[in-house]
């Protein structure tokens, strides 16, 4: 059995308001495991994005550990997570979080600046990914000239410069028609089996879900079941979801 990508282990995540502790995330005990596509689905409030946020390193929980490949990250200084998050995980947005002033190009050359890559290098790396996501023609296009499937891969695109791990999406699809998030679904999946990448995407929509093998569903901070590929069939069948 190979050893888990991410790891959390007793993970709580407490906010304080006030005299008031707010428990977000309460005992949570998950295992992400390398080439595995996991969908994390839950209503609002469930606790799905603040664990998105500890998966991905961009917060540290109040109680329990982390471990990236076998590693806690409980002892990892501000400089090395950032470094770590850098190089290991890719993230996409449900805003697409792209700078209104560059191009397309420029967009996705902007990571890899960060890890000193030189220019030349950014620039061919950047064409080559944006041709992935069939964008070749749009390079020198901004943001604002683009429809929002176009800008979600080119959030797709960026979130694989540095060749990380794991991609982290939250609410790919959020912001798109059904037929604009199908597209995006079927880039993950391609980059899933084509490039064996560890995607974690987190979701409400349940019909994103029959992309994944591994359906982890959140409520009120706690995960209420763990569903595994053979019990996906089932699960799909029960909701009259079919493959698009």
């Amino acid at each position: 059995m190979p050893e888990a990508l991410i790891k959390l282990e007793n993970v709580w995540k407490v906010y304080k308001l006030g005299e008031i502790d707010l428990s977000v995330l309460k005992g949570i005990n998950l295992e992400i495991m390398p080439e595995s596509f996991v969908t994390i689905m839950g209503p609002s409030g469930s606790g799905k994005s603040t664990l998105m946020y500890l998966l991905g390193l961009l917060d540290t929980p109040s109680k329990g550990k982390i471990y990236l490949q076998g590693k806690d990250t409980s002892n990892f200084s501000e400089d090395r997570l950032a470094e770590v998050r850098g190089k290991k995980i890719g993230f996409i947005f449900q805003q697409f979080n792209l700078l209104q002033n560059l191009t397309a190009l420029e967009n996705v050359m902007l990571p890899m600046i960060f890890q000193g890559i030189p220019e030349e290098k950014r620039k061919q790396k950047a064409k080559q990914l944006l041709e992935s996501v069939n964008l070749a023609q749009r390079i020198n296009h901004k943001p604002s000239e683009m429809s929002g499937g176009e800008q979600q891969r080119i959030a797709i695109a960026r979130s694989l410069v540095n060749d990380p791990e794991i991609l982290i999406a939250d609410e790919p699809t959020g912001n798109l028609d059904s037929t604009t998030g199908k597209t995006v679904m079927e880039i993950l999946k391609k980059l899933h089996e084509e490039q064996k990448k560890t995607i974690v995407v987190v979701t409400h929509d349940p019909t994103i879900a029959h992309y994944s093998h591994n359906i982890i569903h959140i409520q009120d901070g706690q995960i209420r079941a763990n569903h595994f590929e053979d019990e996906k069939v089932l699960w799909e069948q029960e909701n009259n979801i079919k493959n698009v």
